[in-house]
């Protein structure tokens, strides 16, 4: 009896683990296998195959079928929101036209051209856009734990940057069809000759890396350190100042060159929407340069002006931090680096605040 009730709970094991393994297999795609998409708007026979996002799963079908029309085909994992892909002159999502399509909460389906003029949901326009899509070309389909959508462009040759995203799930958009910020994304660019594609990633991605870790490190992290160090190491006088001394004077260093990084970013990639983020940098780099001075100009111990100037120092120290981490989340917002890096730099924040609290605890108790 035993036996038998094992038997029966391996064969069940067996056969959930075979439907798993099934139901995973049925939602991959790839250019081996053919395109069997029933009701699909045009001939989809003969079409070339690429990778196209080789992390999310979506395969590009595409060919040009006459001299002035393209037929494009792409298939994704069922994403529960939507899916885009646009074209664009330079490697960028800005300036861009996209082919947006969803399925709303009834199972029908839509597919919208879009403007992305700019970074923000509202500058990302319905029914604009540069493209001509062929009439009555397009259509999204699910089949097989997959979706396809299927559009036409009349062009005699599609710009080669091309721009794969998926919206957040559980989002598809209202009477509206506004758009939420995507969940994820990548630019490439494609040889529709040979089918070689590149992954460019996000232009200047080096530069970008360098003007938020820099203004994350100096203003905000270091600063705090200096801070920390300075209310509760004054038993180690006269050291406690001139390690304050330097975490501060280095904080200022990075930081002034994280904000020259920011603004070679803004002339290469001519920005039209950091103008918020560019005034908040400028005013924390105001008020580094008042601390340095305030340094320089700092009374002695025995002046009758050292109270105010204590009062004004640490203030305007207290100000500089939060106007800094506040435009350091809003710079990982422009940045679209999402969730893990607004979770990272958050962590490392809280701890920081954590162990002032801390000492702040102890310092009273004394």
């Amino acid at each position: 009896m035993k036996a038998s009730s094992s038997l029966v709970i391996v064969l069940v094991s067996l056969c959930g683990l075979a439907a798993s393994v099934w139901s995973q297999s049925s939602s991959l795609d790839s250019c081996s296998s053919n395109l069997n998409v029933d009701g699909l708007p045009f001939n989809t026979t003969s079409l070339a195959c690429i990778s196209a996002w080789a992390s999310e799963n979506f395969i590009l079908r595409y060919k040009q079928t006459s001299a002035n029309t393209w037929s494009f085909v792409l298939s994704t994992p069922i994403a529960n929101s939507y899916i885009g892909m646009g074209f664009s002159s330079k490697p960028q999502m800005v300036g861009a036209s996209a082919v947006v399509g969803w399925f709303s909460s009834s199972g029908s389906g839509t597919v919208k051209q879009y403007a992305l003029d700019a970074q923000t949901p509202s500058q990302v326009k319905p029914d604009q856009g540069s493209l001509t899509i062929v009439a009555s070309s397009s259509m999204i389909v699910s089949q097989s734990n997959r979706t396809y959508m299927a559009f036409q462009l009349d062009t005699a040759q599609p710009e080669s940057n091309l721009i794969y995203a998926v919206g957040p799930s559980g989002f598809t958009p209202g009477s509206t069809y506004q758009l939420m910020q995507h969940q994820d994304m990548t630019v490439t660019s494609v040889n529709f000759v040979s089918g070689q594609t590149t992954t460019e990633g996000t232009p200047y991605t080096r530069l970008r890396r360098s003007h938020g870790i820099l203004n994350m490190l100096a203003w905000s992290i270091l600063m705090i350190i200096g801070i920390i160090v300075a209310r509760h190491g004054q038993q180690y006088d006269p050291m406690w100042f001139y390690v304050h001394a330097a975490v501060q004077s280095s904080a200022f260093v990075l930081g002034l060159v994280g904000i020259i990084c920011g603004f070679v970013l803004e002339n290469k990639i001519s920005a039209s929407n950091v103008s918020t983020h560019k005034g908040l940098g400028i005013f924390i780099l105001v008020l580094g340069c008042l601390q340095v001075m305030a340094i320089l100009a700092r009374p002695g111990k025995g002046s009758k002006l050292r109270g105010y100037w204590n009062w004004y120092h640490h203030n305007v120290g207290r100000v500089l931090i939060i106007f800094a981490i506040a435009n350091v989340f809003y710079g990982i917002h422009l940045g679209e680096k999402g969730n893990k890096w607004n979770v990272g730099y958050g962590i490392t924040i809280g701890l920081l605040f954590v162990i002032l609290i801390v000492l702040e605890i102890q310092k009273f108790r004394k």
